[in-house]
């Protein structure tokens, strides 16, 4: 048996090397800048230390801050060593968990005192501490039975648990080492402290145990991490953009909606600027379903638990539905989707092939059970309501029918001035196959179906093993707001599985009955998401079409209050929303107060307006204002509504 093996690199080059060479040893034989940046690598497609000893024949890349999965393990160590400083701190403190996420670390700690701002800073310089230390992140491999009884007499509660839900009873457990700190931990970890080089710690949140309102509640301390300072610096610099745009906050300055703490969390408000906004979304949205070809519809809000058997969600999905209510006739559940809705409307007579493809729509309002600490605002609730519409077609009309939905998912991006999007396509896991119904045949055609649309578009597109509905793949588009974040929006999902569900049929031209195919897609997602992210995007300074208040009129002095609402009457004649302020204020007073409202024009009219029957404008965001016919002003906003601009 050969104590050789062979090493393929990213360029082709095989080494042959000894069983238990370790990534860093092939780095430095390549040469020591490389072993000096590499941080962790990656085997058969497995992320590993650098001094994991390699068994076995494999493919091997080894990793530097040049390629983003190294970022995942970066972080993942900079929560070990938030964990490393808050031990040293605080030693009574118990450990969760610490994973990486999309934008940094959290860790989860047990401690009946709460950690305040300014622990976080002492927390924060111990952590400079350690990297300037350089720390080793060693792993260790103990018998489970002496891991167990470690962290049981240390108390840690929360590592036990760990340790007996995701080892067996004989297999050894992974440790990692940093310093005094002790961690259970699969891995894989960059090689020392000494290679984080830019951090911060960003807030302290509640979190109960496993996410059981009944658990402890723990401190979860949020964190972030990158290779350099400027990307650091970079990535803060947005946080706070993103603070200054927050919707909650916006919602309440502009009077747009509320949530109201007596009726209950994820119930949303609409006050009457934000109902305005909405009923722009709303007819811009039942105007395009006219126009492509859907009927509008209307269906209920809740149904027999029956219905949700047939389905299939009752199976797949009861843990996001509100409970049951007893009613005199049977059990009934409050909808979560309208899709078996829709199926009953088509259900109800007899189609032909002539008849297909029939495409349904409707903005229906679900609701579904959120837990209390995911829920977020309008991006994150238990009613809304959803641009909801369902296809039924022909095999042979579905490919166009996902190219048209794709379309008109972009056509929506672009009248609501997003011009940037990223496309990800769906597909299933046959490995997982109790998640997902339908046969590996049903699978391969539908998800070729999607690839080959997308490919026909020249869209770009990633792929995501596992990622999709539990009926069948999905398109998912996800926009790029004004200060660079990603929003999951638009979706476009196949379904063959409700149509076999309910026995869905058409009469097909030889006078035999078959099976419609389905495709379900929702563009803004919900309208409280999609209206939660434009105010983020804009920062509250809608396009004027959508604009609560399109302008305000505000007469100098009390005697050009006529000329005011003679201007405002022309303006409400062509369409727009207008309001004339002719409170016995100050001029200024009052500019400020309808600038702080997001308001895109205001115009001042006294004397020498009047006579010369002009307007003097003043353009949101513009510093000089602008004298001109009230014609001409008139016929410039008529215009921008009318092509629903994005500028002013």
């Amino acid at each position: 048996m050969s104590d050789s093996i062979h090493v393929k690199l990213p360029d082709g080059t095989v080494k042959d090397v000894p069983k238990g060479t370790t990534a860093l040893d092939i780095a430095k034989s390549i040469g020591q800048r490389l072993a000096d940046a590499a941080l962790a690598a990656k085997t058969n497609g497995d992320l590993i230390d650098l001094t994991r000893p390699l068994e076995k024949d494999t493919d091997l890349r080894l990793l530097t801050d040049r390629d983003p999965e190294a970022l995942e393990v970066y972080r993942h160590s900079s929560a070990h060593l938030l964990a490393a400083a808050v031990l040293e701190l605080f030693p009574e403190t118990k450990l969760g968990h610490g994973p990486p996420t999309d934008t940094g670390f959290f860790y989860d700690f047990y401690r009946p005192t709460p950690f305040t701002p300014e622990d976080l800073q002492k927390i924060e310089k111990k952590m400079q501490e350690l990297v300037q230390q350089d720390i080793p992140y060693a792993r260790e491999f103990l018998p489970r039975n002496e891991g167990l009884a470690k962290f049981k007499g240390e108390g840690d509660f929360m590592k036990c648990h760990f340790i007996e839900q995701f080892t067996k009873p004989d297999e050894k457990i992974s440790i990692y080492k940093t310093g005094k700190f002790l961690d259970f931990c699969r891995g894989p970890h960059i090689p020392s402290t000494g290679k984080i080089k830019a951090f911060k710690l960003l807030n302290i949140a509640g979190a109960y145990w496993l996410g059981d309102e009944k658990n402890p509640q723990l401190q979860r301390i949020y964190g972030t991490s990158f290779f350099s300072k400027k990307d650091l610096d970079d990535f803060l610099n947005k946080q706070e953009e993103a603070r200054k745009r927050d919707h909650r906050v916006l919602g309440q300055q502009l009077d747009l909606f509320s949530i109201q703490e007596l009726a209950g969390p994820g119930l949303i408000f609409w006050h009457p600027k934000g109902g305005i906004i909405r009923k722009e979304m709303e007819d811009w949205m039942r105007s395009e379903y006219l126009k492509r070809g859907y009927s509008l519809v209307y269906t209920p809000h809740v149904a027999r638990r029956q219905l949700w058997q047939t389905s299939g969600h009752e199976g797949y999905y009861a843990q996001n539905m509100f409970d049951v209510m007893e009613l005199d006739d049977a059990e009934y559940r409050m909808k979560p989707m309208n899709c078996p809705f829709h199926i009953l409307i088509y259900k109800d007579s007899l189609k032909s092939y002539r008849d297909l493809p029939v495409r349904l729509g409707e903005l229906g309002t679900v609701y579904r059970y959120e837990r209390s600490g995911v829920m977020h605002g309008l991006l994150r609730v238990r009613g809304f309501t959803q641009d909801d519409a369902h296809i039924f077609c022909t095999p042979e009309q579905i490919e166009k029918e996902i190219a048209d939905c794709v379309e008109f998912a972009r056509d929506v991006l672009k009248d609501f001035g997003f011009d940037r999007f990223q496309t990800e396509l769906s597909t299933w896991n046959p490995a997982d196959r109790k998640n997902f119904v339908g046969s590996e045949e049903q699978w391969n055609l539908a998800t070729s179906s999607l690839e080959k649309v997308l490919k026909q578009l020249n869209i770009e597109y990633t792929t995501i093993p596992g990622e999709a509905a539990f009926y069948g793949p999905k398109i998912d588009i996800k926009l790029v707001d004004a200060i660079g974040r990603l929003w999951q929006l638009s979706t476009v999902q196949f379904d063959f599985n409700l149509p076999q569900r309910f026995d869905l049929e058409y009469v097909a031209e030889d006078g035999s009955r078959k099976q419609p195919v389905m495709v379900h897609r929702a563009l803004y997602g919900s309208v409280e998401r999609f209206f939660g992210v434009l105010i983020e995007h804009y920062a509250g300074a809608f396009p004027v079409w959508l604009s609560p208040v399109q302008a305000v009129m505000i007469p100098i002095s009390e005697r050009h209050a006529e000329y005011a609402n003679q201007v405002a009457s022309q303006l409400k004649e062509v369409g727009v929303r207008v309001e004339v302020d002719a409170r016995n204020e100050k001029m200024n007073a009052k500019i400020r107060e309808h600038a702080m409202q997001k308001v895109p024009f205001l115009l001042v009219v006294g004397d020498k307006e009047a006579e010369a029957g002009k307007v003097n404008v003043r353009t949101r965001g513009k510093e000089k204002t602008e004298d001109m016919p009230a014609a001409e002003f008139v016929e410039k906003i008529r215009k921008l509504i009318a092509e629903k601009s994005a500028s002013l």
